[in-house]
């Protein structure tokens, strides 16, 4: 048997209250696309920091090319020949490409020099993208392939890649994947982590599953289904989420004529919207990152003004009220960006609670917080979802991404709002908690409250969704019932066939 490229002994890391990794071992091959698997909180995090050199562990061992590989910190890695693209990009909106590239080097060559260099690889591995273009300006997709470029031109060993396909297309992903396998056969070793076990099953030739730190099993994804390795990571019985027939309510939210201007230079405007959301009812919005959803939910939520009359409730226009007023009356809102501004990161998961909790839930008093009442209500929600955290008195920033996600989809759920905006309620959550969520809109829909769910996971819409509009551009589709819609209908409507019987002729 030939060396592998990369050996993990019996890694072992703990934090107070928690064990992060607990004996992993497991190889990875040169060439070979190798995917992490586990729950939120499962310890994948830990263990590819540890790899990349941004955490010590407190026991076991690495080997790459059979030799002694200890990492003291990114850059040590990178010179190993590690490269990593993370789930969060790390660019300047406002510089251009190849500028951003070059903050990520040692030594930089001349801008002329990169510019090239940037061409050359992108061309070479079809990742499509001009090194004068300002990062700003990008789609998410263009801005994935900074990152990944930004790796390439390090000539790695190995490529960790975390929930690389959260914000892409599905064209961008198949350019990925194509990417990818052209590492792959090149050398170059893959270190995929991802929720959606579709795309692991296409790409990946082995996996290695974690749960609550330890690795729990592996397998291989082309021969195992989805459900299994769901099931694998869960340790229990996977349940899909059930929908209870219900018929069309009353209206209470309408928008009409929607527009607003772009918040900032790097946003899109929103273009004359106008939609009915009926209680009890399921409205999905699909669209590719950046074509205005942040803007919509800022519109819907009170954070950006909008006419009076734009923004209908119940019949009485609201789109000059701030937050906490429709809240007040029951419009709650989930923004995407959860650390930072669905959630404070520095507080705890009870200030949080307050937050966005306090009217609705009678957590102030005359401008004193009832702190008793504040903490039940946390773990209230922290029981109800699932959240793995030691408690209440924990800041938000020490919870995984998913567990924070669980929080915050949970914090507005519970506080019974009439209607309920939710920006990627399940990005980056687990297959568990991600069926979980799902299941607790649904049953608040089945209570008469008013969802609506935007989100990029075309899956999640088809499933939850009981009409589906998409949102390109800042403009909105005229809703369709989702039960019936084609892949086709689906990608000409996120491409912009807004019109209903144009869609139809394409189709």
């Amino acid at each position: 048997m030939t060396e592998p490229l990369l050996r993990l002994s019996g890694l072992t890391k703990a934090y107070p209250g928690v064990v992060a990794n607990k004996d992993v071992s497991f190889d990875i091959g040169r060439g070979e696309v190798h995917a992490l698997l586990g729950e939120n909180g499962a310890g994948k995090s830990t263990l590819v920091k540890t790899i990349y050199g941004l955490v010590k562990p407190d026991a076991g061992t690495m080997t790459l090319e059979g030799q002694p590989f200890q990492p003291a910190e990114p850059r040590a890695a990178r010179a190993s020949g590690i490269a990593m693209v993370f789930q969060h990009f790390s660019l300047f909106d406002a510089m251009n490409v190849a500028e951003n590239i070059a903050l990520g080097m040692e030594n930089p060559p001349p801008q002329a020099e990169i510019a090239a260099k940037v061409r050359s690889v992108s061309d070479q591995y079809g990742l499509p993208l001009d090194p004068t273009r300002i990062v700003g300006e990008l789609s998410a997709g263009e801005r994935q392939r900074v990152e990944i470029i930004r790796c390439l031109l390090q000539d790695p060993k190995l490529l960790i890649m975390d929930e690389p396909t959260s914000v892409l297309t599905p064209q961008e992903v198949d350019i990925l994947f194509e990417t990818l396998r052209k590492l792959s056969a090149e050398g170059t070793a893959i270190l995929y982590i991802s929720h959606k076990l579709e795309e692991i099953r296409a790409l990946c030739e082995n996996a290695t599953v974690l749960r609550l730190g330890e690795v729990v099993g592996d397998c291989d994804p082309r021969e195992t289904s989805a459900r299994d390795m769901a099931e694998l990571m869960v340790g229990t019985v996977l349940h899909v989420p059930e929908r209870a027939e219900k018929p069309a309510g009353e209206v209470v939210l309408s928008l009409n004529g929607l527009s607003a201007k772009a918040p900032h230079r790097f946003g899109t405007p929103l273009r004359n919207i106008t939609v009915e959301v009926r209680t009890g009812e399921v409205l999905g919005i699909g669209g590719v990152a950046g074509n205005g959803q942040d803007e919509l939910v800022a519109a819907l939520s009170g954070e950006m003004k909008t006419g009076r009359d734009m923004v209908q409730f119940k019949g009485n226009g609201i789109g000059q009220t701030h937050p906490n007023a429709r809240r007040k009356i029951g419009l709650l809102a989930a923004p995407e960006e959860r650390m930072g501004h669905a959630a404070a990161p520095d507080m705890s998961l009870t200030e949080n609670a307050i937050l966005t909790a306090a009217t609705r839930k009678e957590l102030t008093s005359r401008g004193f917080v009832h702190w008793g009442k504040a903490r039940g209500f946390a773990k209230e929600v922290i029981a109800k979802f699932d959240v793995r955290t030691p408690g209440p008195q924990n800041a938000a920033r020490s919870l995984s991404g998913g567990n924070l996600q669980k929080f915050v989809i949970g914090r507005e759920i519970m506080q019974a709002p009439e209607v309920l905006v939710v920006n990627q309620p399940t990005w980056g959550v687990d297959a568990s908690a991600a069926a979980a969520i799902r299941q607790a809109l649904l049953d608040l829909a089945a209570t008469g409250t008013a969802v609506i769910v935007i989100s990029q996971d075309l899956d999640e819409l088809m499933e939850i969704s009981d009409r589906f509009a998409a949102l390109n551009e800042g403009r909105l589709s005229s809703p369709r019932p989702a039960q019936g819609l084609t892949v086709d209908e689906i990608g000409l409507m996120l491409g912009g066939a807004h019109d209903m019987e144009v869609a139809h002729d394409h189709a």
